[in-house]
């Protein structure tokens, strides 16, 4: 009898050890909303590695990644576009692949994961113009924009914002 008791008991602890290790996972994992194609967190890398990997590409150069960032701005009329925190005050400026998703428009300042192509690009005024008026910038900050500019960017086909 002492020896069945004794493997109850030995079950019953373990039974609880596991319990115990599952909750503690699930407190560590990250509750996401998903955008576009349905993405994984794993192999995302940082903000500061995706600014070394934008540092060496040229304009027509791409490189499909999958990185990690804050959000600093979204499109005020869609949520058709963000701008991603890069080091140094830089940003990496995100469309949406085919348009075919968009962020919440309060989305600004949430943590992001980001897969898709990053590029540079040179942005014309004309464009840049637009991002402008669709950030709700004032018009006298939309008429000083008047030379391109050579931006960081990225066509993301799936998005993860960190609830």
């Amino acid at each position: 009898m002492k020896k069945i008791i004794s493997a109850v008991l030995v079950v019953l602890v373990l039974a609880s050890c596991k319990n115990n290790e599952t909750e503690e996972a699930k407190e560590k994992e990250v509750a996401y909303k998903v955008f576009g194609d349905s993405i994984s967190a794993e192999g995302a890398i940082t903000k500061e590695d995706m600014f070394v990997k934008y540092k060496d590409l040229k304009e027509g150069d791409t490189v499909e990644v999958k990185f990690a960032s804050k959000i600093k701005e979204v499109c005020q009329k869609k949520g058709c576009w963000m701008q991603l925190e890069l080091p140094e005050e830089n940003s990496a400026f995100v469309k949406f692949k085919d348009y075919g998703f968009f962020v919440p428009l309060n989305a600004a300042n949430s943590e992001v994961i980001v897969n898709g192509k990053a590029f540079v690009s040179v942005e014309s005024v004309e464009e840049l113009r637009h991002y402008a008026k669709d950030a709700g910038e004032s018009q006298a900050a939309i008429d000083s924009i008047v030379k391109p500019e050579t931006t960081y960017s990225f066509m993301a086909n799936g998005v993860l914002l960190k609830k």
